[in-house]
């Protein structure tokens, strides 16, 4: 129960775009760190380390992008970016979810100057 009184549900886990552009950035995060531990002379264990993490979360972040394709969360282009190009360069699919974000806020910009719906209901 919640202070309020009220039963609250257990939160799931959300395949939202949001939460996989998310992880993507983390995702490309941890390769800069790669990148940069591997330049460092001296820091083997640190490079192994950083590796491991992207090699495993690159792996996961192909699972939850073709689940999310499947689900029709993101579009082909998006998972093509994360699951080809993230092994190489995880920069690709962070590029790819904000290109996307600003196509469908252009479309949505586009259909309300266009007459469509409004947020005020009109």
């Amino acid at each position: 129960m919640s202070s309020d009184g009220s039963t609250s549900k257990p939160r799931k886990a959300s395949l939202s775009r949001g939460t996989l552009k998310k992880l993507s950035f983390a995702h490309s995060t941890v390769y800069i760190c790669l990148l940069v531990v591997w330049l460092v002379p001296g820091l083997a264990l640190a490079t192994s380390i950083f590796g491991f993490v992207h090699g495993i979360g690159w792996i996961l972040m192909v699972l939850l992008i073709l689940l999310a394709l499947r689900a029709r969360v993101v579009p082909l282009r998006t998972a093509t970016a994360v699951a080809v190009l993230g092994g190489i360069a995880p920069f690709f699919g962070s590029y790819e979810f904000i290109r996307d974000g600003r196509s469908r806020e252009d479309q949505s910009e586009a259909g309300v100057a266009a007459g469509g719906s409004s947020l005020s209901g009109r």
